[in-house]
């Protein structure tokens, strides 16, 4: 498949009041029409969009078509059944048994035994959100986000869904709109609400905020587990993909046409990163030696001994690689193409 074709997948995937308005309708826990995704064995070379790495014992990949794949050695892998069909765009895993998974279609799923079995919480086929990222705070509370500036939070470990409307985070401008068509057209103004923020890409939970990022340049910061958010300044117009903490606590964010950006504390200004690609960057992760590593569309890598100075580096297929781990010593990729692993040096 071309690269542009994937640029655009991604470009459509990822494209002040004081409290966040709640929809008060709970989402009903659906079996997608019992349709369980197909297993394939090659399933392990098929469009996989996220892969995690839980305490060093276990990956779980998920991608197109509902495919969960799993390995305890990084070599081989299975795949996993789960009653859905809907691409999966994001995995997540609170500990060793406990994760979940979302994408498409509002679908979350869930596992309680690390990832050999999965069953639907939510899918929700007529809202046409895609879900881009979750996170959970405890065992039964949960944050789940997507497109048009969906947001769905769980308090029961994913029994039942409330979603939410963020509209803290529109302008001024946008939130005196809205309170204008509020008092005119009850229904239009719901219709607003639901397609006027914009897209929410990726979450970080670090140990005093939690971090959001996405489309229009969006960085936003709450200490309440995400029921508000405060906007913090705008650096950059386009897309963020990713968000993502070091070690020495200095603050990453990652986007289109090979914006990188950092910032050492919470005081100090946001600094550009000479990335030396304009490839679409979607992921970062640190290794146990603290190298920073950026993987990215067209088969680029990124690496830094320092997390300021970068080197790129450039697969020879260029194929899209869209998010990775760091596994027994060696760099392991979700990709266009399925699983990759990859020599670091």
């Amino acid at each position: 498949m071309k690269h542009y074709v994937f640029f655009s997948y991604f470009l459509f995937l990822f494209m002040s009041l004081s409290l966040p308005a709640i929809a008060s309708i709970e989402t009903a826990q659906t079996n997608p029409i019992g349709q369980y995704s197909d297993i394939q064995p090659l399933a392990r070379q098929s469009l996989l969009l996220d892969i995690v790495n839980i305490n060093n014992s276990r990956l779980v990949a998920v991608g197109e078509r509902g495919h969960i794949l799993t390995s305890n050695d990084g070599q081989g892998w299975v795949q996993r059944p789960v009653n859905t069909r809907s691409t999966l765009t994001k995995v997540y895993f609170f500990n060793q048994q406990l994760g979940w998974a979302v994408g498409h279609d509002s679908v979350i799923v869930h596992t309680q035994d690390g990832g050999d079995t999965w069953a639907v919480q939510q899918f929700l086929p007529n809202k046409q959100r895609p879900l881009f990222d979750i996170h959970f705070f405890s065992p039964t509370h949960g944050l789940a986000i997507g497109a048009y500036g969906t947001s769905f939070r769980t308090e029961d470990g994913g029994k039942s869904w409330h979603e939410e409307f963020h509209l803290e985070l529109l302008t001024e401008d946008d939130q005196l709109y809205l309170e204008d068509i509020k008092a005119e057209d009850e229904e239009f103004y719901q219709q607003e609400i639901a397609s006027i923020l914009p897209h929410f890409n990726r979450l970080l939970k670090t140990d005093d905020a939690l971090y959001m990022v996405g489309e229009i340049g969006l960085i936003a910061k709450s200490v309440d587990q995400g029921r508000t958010f405060t906007l913090l300044d705008e650096i950059y117009a386009g897309s963020f993909f990713d968000v993502f903490q070091a070690s020495n606590n200095v603050l990453y964010v990652a986007g289109l046409r090979g914006n990188l950006f950092y910032r050492a504390n919470s005081t100090s200004h946001w600094q550009k990163v000479d990335t030396h690609t304009t490839a679409l960057l979607n992921d970062i992760i640190e290794t146990p030696n603290h190298k920073l590593i950026v993987i990215a569309n067209a088969g680029n890598i990124l690496i830094s001994d320092d997390g300021k100075n970068f080197d790129l580096h450039t697969q020879a297929d260029g194929k899209a690689l869209l998010a990775a781990v760091w596994f027994n010593n060696t760099l392991i990729a979700a990709s266009e193409v399925g699983i990759k692993v990859i020599e670091v040096k």
